[in-house]
């Protein structure tokens, strides 16, 4: 078992050595690339569905209490109609047992009074009535949407699940490889790889020089540039995508001889 170099040794390094490290770690990451490729965009739709999901269950919610809240104010105007309505009957009654038009005329504006909050009541419900009524189609039109994404999400994420059974074994393998990988690389350019990697669209930070051009980015490299990469004495990156060049043929020909 290799033992793992610690910050002094790994800057002692040469920078040949380096440059390995840097190729074997850019292998074994585009190893997992490739396999997440095979996922695709399931990742990204199954997060989405969840996000749709989420936010018809919260409009849902929202819609239900919105009818529940005119419910409310339709049993609440229903119970002030009652109410006006005794009184009606309690001031009409009274009317008749008054003795002057003082009490008479009080009487009955105390009879108008209640007429105009049945009117209003009656006012109210009919608007509650029809804001539930729209309310209730727009919660049936959320609760289909719910119940078609939800049977998407399902679909979707048993797809993802299935691919994710399949190659997370190789995966794992290979994360582990990596990490290994890393702990042999100075921080200082563990962190640019890093930085590079996220930057890019392929994940490529080591790349060679292919037809006189970055093999990253195809721009070309002068023939100066180009021999100071064969010679490995120091780490070259291409000065248009910030990629790590390499010489591949030399790099990989020691490894082949290994094997």
């Amino acid at each position: 078992m290799s033992k793992v170099k610690t910050k002094d040794d790994k800057a002692e390094i040469p920078v040949e050595e380096k440059l390995k490290a840097l190729y074997e770690l850019q292998q074994i990451d585009t190893k997992i690339d490739r396999i997440r490729v095979v996922r695709g965009e399931l990742p990204l739709e199954v997060r989405d569905l969840e996000d749709i999901v989420a936010g018809l269950e919260t409009r849902i919610t929202s819609y239900e209490e919105e009818i529940k809240a005119m419910d409310d104010v339709i049993a609440t105007r229903k119970n002030t109609t009652k109410d006006a309505q005794a009184a009606i009957k309690k001031y009409e009654t009274q009317q008749n047992k008054v003795r002057n038009n003082r009490e008479f005329d009080s009487i009955t504006k105390e009879i108008e009074f209640q007429n105009l909050d049945i009117q209003l009541s009656e006012k109210k419900t009919k608007e509650a009535k029809a804001n539930i009524s729209s309310k209730t189609e727009i919660l049936e039109q959320a609760q289909a949407d719910l119940k078609e994404r939800k049977k998407d999400l399902k679909f979707k994420q048993e797809e993802l699940d299935n691919i994710i059974g399949e190659t997370q074994k190789d995966e794992d393998s290979l994360m582990k490889k990596s990490k290994q990988a890393e702990a042999n690389i100075e921080d200082r350019l563990l962190t640019a790889y890093k930085r590079i990697r996220q930057n890019v669209r392929n994940g490529l930070v080591v790349v060679s020089v292919e037809r006189d051009a970055c093999g990253g980015c195809f721009n070309k490299i002068p023939p100066q540039r180009q021999l100071d990469i064969r010679t490995h004495k120091k780490i070259i990156v291409c000065e248009h995508c910030g990629r790590i060049l390499v010489d591949y043929s030399e790099i990989e020909a020691p490894e082949a001889a290994k094997k």
